[in-house]
């Protein structure tokens, strides 16, 4: 009953369209190897923007960087060699010293079904109660294409979870999105299990201790400074999602509400739904920010006035940081974690000239405060960016400084302008409350007073390493070989047509 059945071979999955097939061609192969809900559920859950997708590492880096940061969570990884093997790569090249399972396939075994079988056998063999609480299970894109069912896995093995996914890269858009896929997952089955009868205690558990769940991976100080702005309305803050271990999953779910710092979070939002609990959005950034988002914790918290304006004393100190900490410098942000708009948000209140801010990720009704909000201040606000977006914006606004990803840091440094790279220089700070009015401005004025001098080196090193200048130890300007760029055309037309017949 587990078995898979014989696949044919002519399947897109079996010969016709292999690893190279195009997106198009896997989920369509997906879908008829039965995996329609899959697809579908995905489609709804992360759309897509104007354009298909932005450009992204692939996504299931996020859902795998969610489990190996959990303690007593096994990861298990099926798909393609090559793709596991750079995703343990760069798992591990950001400290993730944790083995990583990996079940391979081949023709044979995809198209017998032996690759379920594989699976399963991996999985029996991983859960150890004495180990694991849980075992996530990956499908990457061929396996998915090739409809293999994780949902046929048992639940629970000797005690231990099975928690089986899909994140193929032709169905979830970018790595961020990832994380949901997991996080959701998870909280599923939790809330499955703590409706069922009781489950553990939380380890920091506290009795009659009101909480609110923070949905985002955020600095590690700002869950403290979000924990101090609520202690006035009687509330604390719960596990943050994606949570670090199996039981905070409980005591995220039996929060009084959930905060989507993180607007993208589509499927963990609707745990915390089914669970009866309230989900808010935006962030307690800035001083505007952080009112409206204290009043919206009072809200579906049942916070008393009294309660509530003493919460509003955290203010006038954030107005002051504010003050005392002026941005003067136009700025564009870009960016793929999810707080770009937060971001952007706290640079406007500090005095700064945002006339852009990209995201990688969809809009939601998570972000919609914030999208008006920065509208209103003059600042467009672009969902699904591509890069080239990014870099039209960038070009066009010509900013003291830019906030974005790694290559449009490097085209602006090439241009002469102060950039940062927004994951490790941005979100490696803290944005909220006190902290954040204060952490923008030195930044800003670290990288901005740099300008001139970036100027000079671009002008020193004007042509060095470009064009027909590329090389090392030409005293003069190479020359090519007689026809040799007429052959190099006619080559790439030819692979291009080529692979435009195979529909790579």
């Amino acid at each position: 009953m587990d078995t898979l059945p014989p696949r044919d071979p002519a399947a897109p999955d079996g010969g016709s369209g292999g690893l190279c097939a195009s997106r198009e061609t896997m989920a369509d192969a997906a879908r008829a190897a039965g995996k329609s809900e899959v697809m579908d559920r995905l489609m709804a859950d992360y759309p897509r923007g104007p354009h298909d997708q932005p450009q992204s590492m692939c996504p299931a880096f996020g859902s795998l960087r969610v489990g190996l940061r959990m303690r007593r969570v096994a990861t298990i990884l099926s798909g393609s060699a090559c793709c596991v093997y750079g995703l343990t790569f760069t798992s591990h090249f950001y400290g993730a010293r944790r083995s990583v399972g990996y079940v391979p396939f081949n023709s044979e075994t995809l198209v017998t079904g032996k690759l379920f079988e594989d699976i399963r056998d991996a999985v029996i063999a991983t859960a150890d109660p004495k180990d694991y609480d849980a075992v996530v299970i990956t499908n990457l894109c061929v396996p998915t294409a090739s409809g293999v069912p994780l949902d046929l896995l048992p639940k629970e093995i000797n005690g231990v979870r099975i928690v089986g996914i899909d994140v193929p890269g032709f169905g979830v858009p970018t790595h961020a999105e990832a994380k949901d896929v997991l996080s959701g997952a998870m909280l599923r089955y939790a809330r499955l299990e703590a409706e069922a009868g009781p489950v553990a205690r939380p380890r920091n558990h506290v009795e009659d201790r009101r909480t609110l769940a923070v949905i985002g991976e955020l600095f590690p100080a700002d869950p403290v400074g979000i924990g101090a702005m609520i202690a006035p309305m009687g509330l604390d803050v719960g596990p943050q999602v994606p949570c670090r271990e199996w039981r905070d999953l409980y005591g995220a779910l039996d929060s009084v509400a959930a905060a989507a710092i993180h607007p993208f979070y589509t499927a963990s939002v609707r745990e915390f739904r089914a669970a009866g609990r309230p989900v808010i959005g935006s962030g307690p950034v800035g001083a505007e920010g952080t009112d409206a988002w204290l009043d919206a914790v009072a809200k579906v918290s049942g916070a008393t006035e009294a309660q509530r304006q003493a919460a509003r004393a955290i203010l006038d100190p954030i107005r002051a940081l504010l003050a005392a900490n002026p941005v003067k410098a136009r700025v564009t942000v870009s960016g793929y974690e999810g707080s770009e708009l937060l971001v952007a948000r706290l640079l406007i209140e500090a005095g700064a000239e945002v006339p852009y801010c990209g995201t990688a990720l969809p809009r939601t009704e998570w972000s919609e405060a914030d999208r008006a909000w920065l509208a209103a201040h003059g600042c467009h606000v672009q969902y699904r960016a591509a890069l080239e977006q990014d870099l039209a914006a960038m070009k066009e606004a010509r900013p003291d400084l830019a906030l974005g990803t790694t290559p449009l840091v490097q085209k602006a440094k090439e241009m002469g302008w102060p950039a940062l790279y927004f994951t490790n220089m941005v979100s490696a700070r803290p944005l909220f409350g006190p902290a954040g009015a204060a952490s923008m401005a030195a930044i800003v004025a670290a990288q901005t007073g740099g300008r001139e001098r970036f100027s000079r080196m671009v002008s020193f090193f004007d042509g060095v390493g470009t064009a027909d200048r590329a090389g090392y130890g030409f005293r003069g300007v190479p020359q090519d070989p007689p026809g040799f760029r007429d052959r190099m055309r006619k080559l790439r037309a030819a692979q291009a047509k080529a692979e435009e017949a195979v529909g790579t």
